[in-house]
């Protein structure tokens, strides 16, 4: 049976996980939180007290943690997966990071005889849990082919974006600027309509059969409808720190990003303000301001 592995078991790790498990990997986990590591045990997980001791053995590890600080501890800290991975083994960096972060610790594995696929995630939640994350997979095609078994056991979609490590972290930036624009615009929508005295339930109607009624369009509208805005497994410190993400990458480029930027803001003032919410909490800090509230319908 092959083995694979998972470190860092939250909202979007705990899916990867459950995934490879109903797949028929033997897999390991480790993650900080003892809540977690329970629930991991309880899908049929193997507990492990370390990212090192994940590692062993295992012919592929996901790295699912929240920045590049702690992706490089994992893989190249004195417990982390270096220490014990064998040659020809795999470490997928699912995480979302700085490109250069991914570049950095590219380098660092080279002469160790273990191989990086530079992959982060799309989907979210629901896309980690249910397996169908949109994989933005940065390696040689031959790693990939190697590999294709635990990426499809946790994907929906899989994009060859390049063969260098740094360029999935690369194109993730590029989508983050655009769904953190998406977000604001449909929580000042939300604002605005509130305020102007239109339920919910007719504004949702609308936009899903307009040309914005996207799915990230709609999925907002309907938790801000719903006053959804906690435990959704959108965890608003996520969202701002891809953000965060982008605008430094365009700013090593010298790109301008006035809309991205302004999300930014937007979400930090959410962040400040609700630390404890999901990235439609946003919402209520333009409530807030406008003094009105938008339900699916009015009370």
């Amino acid at each position: 049976m092959k083995k694979a592995g998972v470190v860092g078991i939250g909202d979007m790790g705990s899916g990867i996980a459950k995934n490879l498990i109903n797949a028929g990997f033997l897999t390991s986990g480790y993650d900080l939180d003892e809540s977690r590591m329970e629930k991991f045990v309880e899908l049929g997980g193997h507990r492990a007290n370390s990212a090192m001791e994940v590692g062993r053995d295992c012919d592929a590890v996901f790295v699912m943690v929240m920045n590049g600080d702690q992706a490089k501890d994992v893989i190249l800290g004195s417990s982390g997966l270096t220490g014990s991975m064998p040659p020809q083994s795999t470490i997928l960096l699912t995480a979302t990071i700085h490109p250069h972060e991914a570049v950095e610790i590219g380098q660092a594995l080279e002469g160790t005889g273990i191989n990086l696929i530079d992959t982060p995630v799309s989907g979210g939640y629901p896309g980690a849990q249910s397996g169908t994350l949109t994989l933005m997979a940065a390696a040689p095609a031959e790693l990939l082919n190697k590999n294709a078994d635990v990426l499809d056991a946790v994907s929906g979609s899989l994009h060859h974006v390049g063969s260098e490590p740094g360029m999935g972290q690369t194109i993730k930036a590029c989508l983050q600027s655009l769904i953190g624009g998406v977000y604001s615009a449909a929580f000042e929508t939300c604002a605005l309509a509130a305020k102007a005295g239109i339920e919910g339930q007719i504004l949702w109607d609308v936009v899903g059969t307009s040309v914005v009624g996207c799915p990230a369009t709609k999925n907002s509208i309907q938790k801000i409808i719903d006053r959804e805005f906690i435990g959704t497994g959108s965890h608003i410190n996520t969202m701002y720190k891809d953000l965060t993400i982008s605008m430094d990458f365009a700013r090593r480029l010298g790109v301008p990003m006035s809309i991205a930027s302004n999300a930014m803001q937007l979400f930090q003032a959410g962040k400040t303000k609700y630390p404890d919410g999901d990235c439609w909490i946003v919402t209520r800090v333009i409530e807030d301001i406008v003094g009105a509230e938008l339900h699916r319908k009015e009370t």
